[in-house]
């Protein structure tokens, strides 16, 4: 399967990357629509929700990535404590599987070189969120400190492999007395 997240610069905030211009985020929510069918994820603030879930198709959900520790500003009250994540999609969970809840709890990162770059802990929610295996593939379209990439390397190493007979073991099992065939 393919999947694509997206952390673009937020409305109003590309003056704080180095590439200083917005997005387009019509276009890039045009994008995700058609080229990830499978599943996608996008990253906005709390203050542009309205705006960008706008643009968004019927059906996608809304996640949050809850900061327990966040910088706190001088006069901004409430703090910015919380990000949405819209997202759609995602591969089909079995009943063995755990339910994800739709939020996280993780703390920012500090020092990483770029502003928003995203905690180990958010990327491993995202991909569980998307349901993510081996094999898949995930584009991550703005890769900034390579964060991402490189969660998704460890996540996909921790991560027991699906228990899978092989076929020495089922021919076994069903020529065996009280296996499948026997009557």
């Amino acid at each position: 399967m393919r999947f694509a997240y997206a952390d673009p610069p937020y409305p109003g905030c590309a003056h704080l990357y180095p590439e200083k211009r917005e997005v387009d985020h019509a276009e890039l929510i045009a994008r995700l629509v058609a080229e990830y069918p499978d599943g996608w994820a996008l990253s906005t603030s709390s203050v542009a929700l309205k705006q960008v879930l706008a643009l968004c198709p019927d059906g996608v959900r809304v996640g949050a990535w809850v900061k327990p520790f966040c910088a706190f500003k001088p006069n901004v009250n409430p703090a910015y404590a919380w990000e949405p994540v819209i997202f759609t999609g995602g591969r089909r969970r079995t009943r063995r599987q755990e339910t994800t809840r739709d939020y996280v709890s993780a703390g920012i990162t500090l020092r990483r070189g770029l502003v928003g770059a995203k905690p180990e802990a958010f990327c491993f929610w995202l991909f569980d969120l998307l349901n993510i295996e081996d094999g898949d593939e995930l584009h991550d379209l703005f890769p900034g400190t390579r964060a991402v990439s490189k969660a998704l390397a460890l996540w996909l190493r921790q991560r027991p492999l699906p228990l899978v007979a092989s076929p020495a073991s089922r021919t076994a099992s069903s020529s065996a007395p009280g296996g499948p065939t026997d009557g």
